[in-house]
């Protein structure tokens, strides 16, 4: 898998949780709290979190990424 690919894959995934969160402040405000579509947002929300650190868990164990300090020298 490319480099490019992989950082795309973690970008979208940071796209769809923040879309989330932002629907889940939209149902909260426009609801009233008369449907369950904030705590629907919310819940994937947290669940897409969760499944992105594991994603990236998995990766670094699997060797198909390597971490590196913030402000580390590749070279």
């Amino acid at each position: 898998m490319s480099q490019e690919l992989k950082v795309l894959l973690v970008v979208a995934f940071l796209g769809v949780i923040l879309w989330n969160l932002g629907a889940g402040l939209y149902y909260m405000l426009v609801d009233k709290g008369q449907s369950k579509r904030t705590v629907n947002a919310l819940t994937r929300r947290i669940a897409l979190s969760v499944a992105l650190i594991l994603i990236v868990i998995l990766s670094i164990w699997m060797g198909w990424i390597t971490p590196h300090g913030v402000g580390a020298n590749p070279g």
